[in-house]
């Protein structure tokens, strides 16, 4: 997955997170102003023996205030899968850019932040498959099933049922044919970079499992995007359940330089995951003695409970509001007369 290109193959902050390629042109919304940073090309590591042809890149794509949208594109065929295509003029320029046709959309849950974009671009292409395990995903062609195979040219999808979050969320474990390059997970709002999303319609028990059976069982290298820019909030929280945890302030120090600069923290990867992710970390004694439990769930639960009151963002734009920026909705309002 990714490439190997001169200068952006080294290794940045724990668990040698690698260094983007430079970053094509783009408009954010107006909560986090930045420069030309929106769109991201993660590569592999350093090229140090002779390797087949690449077949598969990721573009992260920076959307609204917090959120993240994917391109996955084989590069052999220029054939490309969206994951939580909520923005599609974002989405269409980096089509364009890239020159490759969009042959299908991944949603991990319906909430409007990730599926929003579904309808629109389902009437643009009309061959467009759809995927997801929840009815209320916008557009649905393909419901999948836990454990379901889907396959892409050299890309292979398995469909991972993870329900909590909301009771039909899957995360999609992708990789390639004939590949050294480690593996990725696009998870949605199930695991964050040190923390995991919130019980809207599931359960303590579910939620672990989710974490601890389903995706603990993956290959440990597997690179993880996941679904919102949480890193810096997740962490700080992390170093108050385990104070003296060395991986929580060095990943929370090197989150805090990519947020100063607006770039993504995205990918980790499951094995650093394990190392300062307090919701992966049940069964420690540090984590055990901050909630005051030791059954695992019962930890978990109270993580999240804590976690839902520790120190509440600012109040945000209406989520209508924002995609009106997004859309360019304001603009002739905003321009100087």
């Amino acid at each position: 997955m990714g490439a190997c290109a001169p200068g952006t193959g080294a290794a940045l902050g724990p668990g040698a997170v690698p260094s983007p390629a430079q970053p094509a042109s783009a408009a954010r919304e107006p909560a986090r102003p930045e420069p030309d940073l929106t769109v991201l090309v993660f590569p592999c590591s350093p090229c140090t023996r002779p390797r087949p042809p690449r077949t598969m890149k990721v573009k992260v794509i920076s959307i609204l205030e917090d959120n993240y949208m994917y391109l996955v594109i084989e590069e052999s065929t220029k054939e490309a899968v969206a994951v939580d295509a909520a923005v599609p003029k974002r989405l269409l320029e980096i089509i364009r850019k890239e020159g490759v046709a969009l042959k299908a959309i991944l949603t991990t849950h319906h909430h409007w932040d990730h599926a929003r974009g579904n309808e629109e671009l389902a009437k643009l292409y009309p061959d467009l498959r759809v995927y997801g395990a929840d009815e209320r995903i916008g557009a649905l062609t393909n419901k999948v099933a836990h454990n379901e195979v889907l396959k892409f040219g050299d890309i292979n999808v398995r469909c991972l049922f993870t329900p909590c979050h909301t009771s039909g969320h899957t995360c999609y474990f992708m990789w390639e044919d004939n590949s050294p390059d480690a593996p990725a997970l696009f998870s949605g709002d199930t695991l964050f970079v040190g923390g995991c999303g919130r019980f809207f319609e599931g359960t303590a028990e579910q939620m672990y499992k989710n974490l601890m059976d389903v995706l603990a069982a993956l290959p440990k290298e597997t690179k993880v995007f996941c679904g919102h820019e949480y890193a810096v909030r997740n962490l700080k929280f992390a170093s108050k359940v385990e104070p003296e945890n060395e991986n929580v302030k060095k990943k929370l120090a090197w989150a805090k330089l990519r947020d100063d600069e607006d770039l993504p923290t995205v990918p980790s990867t499951l094995q650093e995951e394990f190392q300062y992710n307090p919701f992966l970390r049940v069964s420690e004694e540090a984590v055990q003695k901050f909630t005051g439990k030791t059954d695992p769930v019962d930890v978990l639960r109270a993580l999240r409970t804590e976690k839902d009151n520790f120190k509440k963002p600012k109040e945000r734009l209406n989520p209508q509001a924002m995609l009106a920026f997004e859309w360019g909705l304001f603009s002739p309002f905003l321009e100087k007369k």
